[in-house]
Parts: structure tokens; C-alpha cells; sequence
């Protein structure tokens, strides 16, 4: 399986460190099977930064190795998807929330800072707030590796 990741630097090694946390899976490295997605987040990150140009690097993984590890998927939105996001987006700690290496799921829509801000002050109940959570394009599957056993599986090509 081929995956993407857009950035607006390129790099050799994949350094989980430099991965900012409280991200919806945690803190590390996200890719996607879809490149027009990598290249509309490659332009969000030079948009945002405004430093770089637009870059999608390509990954190679061998599906089976991946089922070797620690493995969570979602495969559609869902209470427990929200709740898991919440968990990592509110997680107070270096450490990370969960101790998956691998984390597959739907990506959240642009706002999930004020989605998540609205049912933590109960203004929404758990269901609006998986249904405000899709994201705005459609499902779009984000690939997460979090550790160094994972990151070992991606093969730059």
C-alpha cells in the first residue's frame, strides 16, 4: 500500500519528537492513501508557516507487517471515534494517551478545537458532536504511526 504525507520541508528521517501533540490520534506522524489530500495538507502547513513550498513524500508499507502491531482502526465516524479524538486532543500529558503504534481513521473537519470546546461545555450532546466532527469533504482516512516500531514499516520511495 502506498500512503502520503505532505509537508513543506523534505526530510530523510521521521523524527516523532518534532510531531506536535494533541493532534486527533496523538502525537505522531500522519499520512493518507489519498494525495490529493496530502497535497491540500502540504499547502496548509506553507499556508500556515508560510515558510517552504509543497511537498508530498510517498511511503511504501507492507499491510501484513502492520497487522503485527498494535493496531486502531476506525472505520467510520462514530461515538467512539469522537471520544478517542477527544482523549488525545485534551491529553495534559508527554506521555500518550493510548499506547496503539498504529491508529486508522476518518480525519476530523477543520474546526474540531470549537466542536469539542462545545460539547465539553455541554452546549452539544456526543452525537452532534460526531456528526460536527465529519469532515467538510467527505471521509477522508488518516494513517497514524506513533512509534518507532511503526515508523520502521514505512519505506520511502
Amino acid at each position: 500500500m502506498i500512503l502520503y504525507h505532505g509537508t513543506n520541508v523534505e526530510f530523510d528521517h521521521i523524527d516523532l519528537t518534532r510531531s506536535k501533540p494533541n493532534k486527533d490520534f496523538g502525537q505522531g506522524f500522519y499520512l493518507s492513501e489519498d494525495i490529493k489530500q496530502a497535497q491540500e495538507m502540504a499547502q496548509a502547513k506553507v499556508d500556515q508557516l508560510e515558510t517552504g513550498s509543497p511537498i508530498v513524500m510517498s511511503y511504501d508499507i507492507d499491510e501484513t507487517k502492520m497487522n503485527s502491531l498494535r493496531l486502531l482502526r476506525f472505520d467510520t465516524y462514530s461515538e467512539e471515534w469522537a471520544k478517542f479524538i477527544l482523549l488525545n486532543r485534551n491529553n495534559p500529558n508527554r506521555e500518550p494517551a493510548h499506547d496503539y503504534d498504529i491508529v486508522i481513521g476518518p480525519i476530523a473537519n477543520d474546526r474540531v478545537g470549537v466542536q469539542l470546546w462545545k460539547y465539553e461545555t455541554h452546549s452539544i450532546d456526543l452525537p452532534t458532536l460526531v456528526r460536527n466532527l465529519h469532515y467538510m469533504k467527505g471521509i477522508t482516512i488518516q494513517y497514524f504511526f506513533g512509534t518507532e516500531n511503526a515508523i520502521k514499516l514505512l519505506k520511502r520511495i
